[in-house]
């Protein structure tokens, strides 16, 4: 952190009253601040492809301003007030932080991810009570226009939908040919009047915001959902204090200026593009470079990284796990790099064998960090400037209270853990969101440690402080594997696997046992050229891990991961497929089943459950076929609703 080295330097800026620091009240006064530095620097530069990064277009912060109060303006005239919602389904465009500053302005906006199923975006717009839809035009490879308007039916709020044209972003020829080929397709007919987002948004004033609205601080400004690692999406709601606050917050740790040049390669749905690599530079007047639709997922981004970063003269970068691990397999050559000072790492635990890999190869600080939905995005990161803690998650915010303690099996608050103790991590202050929007979804998320202060959010994770300050994760308490009572952490496979020089990433989970509950397996991806068994690596495990129970039945070595959207190792698919393959086993084995098809997914009742389409014989008893395979499936605690065929 810049100008923090200990727990203690958090500890004295923490001397004078967060009051009298004198921050912005909303998140358009904070942009009003960063854009007064110098209107006439550049705020924004986006380019399309990977490949041609040189080929892009810029804003300055006087332009980017005017777009903000023009697309504020126009949800207005839609009939966007302060309680109404604007839901987002954009990849990274220029017209994406218009939508989400702009929406802040005139209500709440609501970013959806455009990777997800029709139907849960369906349901996340309900749940919103959408008013607007910002969307993709239809364009080449593609498919987010036709999700979106298969659903648009089925969300009775909504009223108005605006295009982005990505065909804007072209030149010339190609342009025309991708309007063209949209006027020969037949476009779906949806009952929402459709506007173009470009043309309808020059018609309103640029200069000021005309809605009168006076924004307060602990107005909501935007519902962000969740769910990228945990089943059916929950709407988690931000002030716009909470956004600001921890903005600012985390530029404490960061050398941030108006000079600064940071590369936003997270997708602006997530917490970590919109808060980390938007709001913190917006609100110093730095210069964010949007780098394609796809952000680090594009045709030509990692491949072309350095190149782009000796480019633009980069000098700051957030990103996850998986991004960090490609880049190290794509060579510097002669690009000058020098320019990059940072790079966060947050989302997942890094690997120590690619962080002390990356920081030789690049001479990049890497400041892993710790954040959630919930929390806005940061609440802890290592010191920039003093002594980073391979593994740790570092210190905790500026003031930001973030502790360890025990709870009972209820939930309930015990007591503070000893350092170096594990427990639950749990967090209070300015960053802590307003709730979940649906109020049976806040049943348990707090914590009251009988201070008689405001209550603390329960993040679900487990960790430890040490004696220093430094915070350390060391699981997801929803994620440990339970065998025969025994809680296994998957890091205790995880971390010994990820030190074998084959491996690039491992991911362990709890496969079904009618015995034991779970038994851990473990889900291998090798490094590219590297060659390696799966009973090699049985043998390996066996000596590295210390606890003989956390040595796992069985190692799958895969061509790759399920990812989550940011690049998280997305554990409930590969738990899914688990408890499918037992499942399918056990059905079979029933007499009188002649065949079995078992789906497994998210619930939103049991959050897990199996779909199961059995085939009985056709001179088998039914019922007590039936019979016979529900007494197998309740052996194991998924929830499971069977289907008989004849």
């Amino acid at each position: 952190m810049a100008g923090i080295t200990t727990l203690a330097d958090v500890e004295t800026i923490e001397q004078t009253p967060l009051a009298a620091r004198n921050l912005p009240p909303t998140t358009y006064a904070a942009l009003q601040q960063g854009a007064a530095i110098n209107p006439g620097k550049t705020a924004l530069i986006f380019f399309l492809q990977g490949a041609t990064y040189q080929q892009a277009v810029s804003f300055t912060y006087q332009e980017l301003m005017a777009r903000i109060n023009q697309t504020a303006n126009m949800f207005h005239d839609l009939g966007i007030g302060p309680h109404d919602v604007v839901s987002m389904i954009l990849p990274n465009t220029p017209e994406a932080w218009f939508t989400i500053w702009g929406g802040e302005a005139a209500g709440i906006v609501n970013p959806i991810n455009p990777l997800l199923e029709a139907a849960v975006m369906a349901d996340i717009m309900n749940a919103a009570e959408t008013k607007v839809l910002v969307t993709l035009a239809p364009f080449p490879q593609t498919n987010v226009w036709e999700k979106v308007a298969g659903i648009l039916d089925q969300v009775p709020t909504l009223q108005t939908v605006l295009q982005v044209d990505l065909a804007n972003y072209l030149g010339g020829v190609k342009k025309w040919a991708v309007k063209l080929l949209r006027l020969r397709d037949k476009q779906p007919r949806v009952r929402q009047p459709v506007y173009d987002f470009t043309r309808k948004l020059a018609a309103y004033p640029a200069v000021e915001l005309v809605n009168g609205r006076t924004i307060h601080p602990n107005d909501i400004a935007a519902y962000f959902h969740t769910g990228g690692t945990t089943g059916t999406p929950k709407l988690a709601q931000h002030t716009h204090y909470n956004e600001l606050f921890d903005a600012w917050s985390a530029a404490r740790g960061i050398e941030i200026s108006p000079e600064t040049v940071m590369f936003c390669g997270l997708p602006l749905f997530h917490v970590n593009g919109v808060i980390v690599t938007g709001m913190i530079p917006f609100s110093h007047g730095a210069t964010v470079i949007l780098g394609t639709p796809a952000g680090y997922r594009g045709a030509g981004v990692l491949p072309n990284f350095w190149k782009i970063v000796a480019h633009y003269r980069v000098n700051f970068f957030s990103g996850v796990p998986t991004v960090y691990s490609t880049l190290l397999n794509v060579p510097a050559d002669d690009q000058d790099i020098t320019s990059l000072h940072y790079a966060l790492c947050g989302a997942a635990p890094m690997p120590v064998e690619v962080f002390q890999a990356f920081e030789a190869r690049t001479g990049v600080r890497i400041l892993e960090g710790y954040g959630l939905t919930e929390g806005t995005c940061v609440s802890s990161v290592n010191p920039g400037e003093g002594e980073r803690r391979i593994g740790s998650i570092g210190f905790r915010l500026p003031y930001q209270e973030m502790k360890v303690v025990e709870l009972d099996a209820a939930g309930k608050y015990l007591r503070d853990c000893d350092p170096d103790e594990i427990g639950i991590v749990i967090i209070r202050g300015p960053n802590v969101f307003a709730g979940y929007k649906e109020e049976r979804d806040n049943a348990g998320i707090w914590v009251d440690t009988g201070d008689g202060r405001d209550l603390w959010l329960n993040t679900g994770d487990l960790g430890r402080q040490d004696r220093d300050g430094y915070f350390w994760l060391t699981g997801r308490k929803k994620e440990l594997i339970i065998r025969g009572g025994h809680n296994i952490d998957p890091r205790l496979i995880e971390d010994p696997l990820h030190a074998h020089p084959a491996v690039a990433l491992a991911a362990a989970v709890g496969r079904p046992d009618a015995h034991l509950g779970e038994l851990p397996v473990a889900y291998v991806l090798l490094e590219p050229g590297k060659t390696v068994t799966a009973e090699d690596l049985l043998q390996y495990a066996r000596e590295q891990i210390g606890e003989r129970a956390a040595v796992p039945k069985q190692i799958k070595i895969v061509s790759e991961l399920p990812l989550t959207t940011i690049g998280k190792i997305f554990k409930p698919q590969l738990v899914w497929q688990e408890i499918e393959a037992v499942y399918q086993q056990a059905v079979s084995d029933v007499a009188g089943v002649t065949a079995v098809t078992v789906t497994v997914g998210p619930h939103k009742v049991h959050g897990t459950a199996a779909q199961i389409q059995v085939t009985i014989a056709a001179t088998a008893d039914e019922t007590a076929v039936l019979a016979a395979v529900q007494a197998v499936l309740g052996q194991y605690t998924t929830h499971s609703d069977i289907h008989v065929n004849r």
